[in-house]
């Protein structure tokens, strides 16, 4: 029997397998509002046999937008419009999360194919960005980040809290919070980027204390009963890994206390000099290492498209879930395809039953 095609349950959702689509930015929202298009998209990929569907990142607040054409959810008017999607998404049978973000200094970009970079200065399609600390990312995204007030700090972390509440509202049944990538929550946790001198900066437990602060507000607001997770840059292969994974471990037991319920295992992209080896599956084993010593369950992307590779990770206990974004916009039906290849008996019934009566009858 395929480990893949289990159903897998955390809290009171139950997934009917193991193949998540994550968040995947289509950078076509005008002023944070989704349209016709997120619709499509998502629902296309529902339809084709995931058990989780993400919505892209979602900017808690206007200047946390990567580029002008990312999704927002500051306010009502912007969570409302999901409704039809969440909506959506449960009728193809799968389950509608939402991952919120922040974009920190990598916000004010260009959309990747009209230049992946930092909006120029005397473009009024721009706006300023902020970070922990006066830092650039620097490569494609030199623009310098006004270094955050406490001020500034606290109403970030209340954004995320009212972002949550919104998309409780929208009834979204699984949150992801956005803390890798170099955005905003993990240039606190790095110290490439937090060069900060006060109790948000400097040691590991000041460095944590934003990202903690975050998730302990929004565990408040955000139903029990519901999946937390969070997507964490737990290592940035920068020659230092082994050091920033303990530190990483030991933050996502502190997560697991406060209240998160998943861990999507990723990297931390806050300098563009890195050595990343990639290849299939490569971030497995370092997954695996989250999931035993902090004790939690986690997911991951990266390299597991393949459905031989796929159904592999779970069943050796490295992922609970996996991450499978790019091949699901080649082939939205990818989990049908992925249970033809793997011997799954009426494979056919990964499907929503409308497809799946055509399909076993001819």
């Amino acid at each position: 029997m395929s480990a893949l095609f289990q159903p897998y349950t955390l809290k009171d959702v139950t997934l009917r397998n193991r193949i998540a689509v994550p968040p995947m930015c289509q950078y076509t929202a005008v002023d944070g509002l989704i349209n016709e298009w997120h619709q499509v998209h998502l629902a296309a990929i529902a339809r084709g046999g995931a058990g989780l569907v993400i919505v892209e990142a979602t900017a808690v607040a206007p200047e946390g937008r990567i580029t002008p054409g990312c999704t927002g959810i500051w306010n009502d008017e912007l969570a409302q419009a999901f409704v039809p999607v969440v909506q959506a998404i449960k009728a193809a049978g799968s389950v509608p999360g939402i991952q919120i973000a922040h974009a920190g200094r990598k916000a004010s970009a260009n959309r990747p194919w009209e230049g992946d970079d930092h909006i120029a200065a005397d473009d009024a399609r721009g706006w300023d960005t902020i970070a922990p600390s006066s830092i650039a990312f620097g490569a494609n995204l030199p623009k310098q980040p006004k270094a955050m007030t406490l001020d500034d700090i606290a109403r970030v972390r209340d954004d995320f809290v009212a972002a949550a509440r919104r998309a409780r509202d929208a009834g979204f049944e699984w949150l992801e919070l956005h803390f890798a990538h170099g955005y905003l929550a993990q240039t606190f946790f790095s110290e490439h980027s937090n060069h900060r001198e006060d109790a948000y900066g400097g040691s590991f437990e000041n460095r944590s204390r934003f990202l903690l602060e975050t998730l302990a507000a929004v565990r408040d607001v955000w139903p029990e009963n519901l999946p937390l997770t969070a997507r964490f840059g737990v290592l940035e292969f920068d020659g230092r890994d082994e050091q920033t994974l303990v530190e990483s471990i030991e933050l996502t037991r502190q997560f697991k206390a406060a209240g998160l319920d998943m861990l999507s295992v990723s990297i931390g992209f806050t300098i563009p000099e890195t050595n990343i080896p990639w290849a299939p599956a490569f971030m497995g084993p370092i997954a695996e290492r989250v999931r035993r010593e902090a004790g939690i369950p986690v997911s991951s992307a990266w390299g597991f498209g393949t459905p031989a590779i796929a159904e592999q990770v779970v069943k050796d206990g490295q992922l609970d879930l996996v991450m499978v974004g790019r091949a699901h916009l080649a082939n939205p039906h990818w989990a049908y395809f992925a249970a033809k290849e793997l011997g799954v008996e009426r494979a056919s019934w990964t499907l929503p039953a409308p497809y799946a009566h055509w399909l076993e009858r001819y």
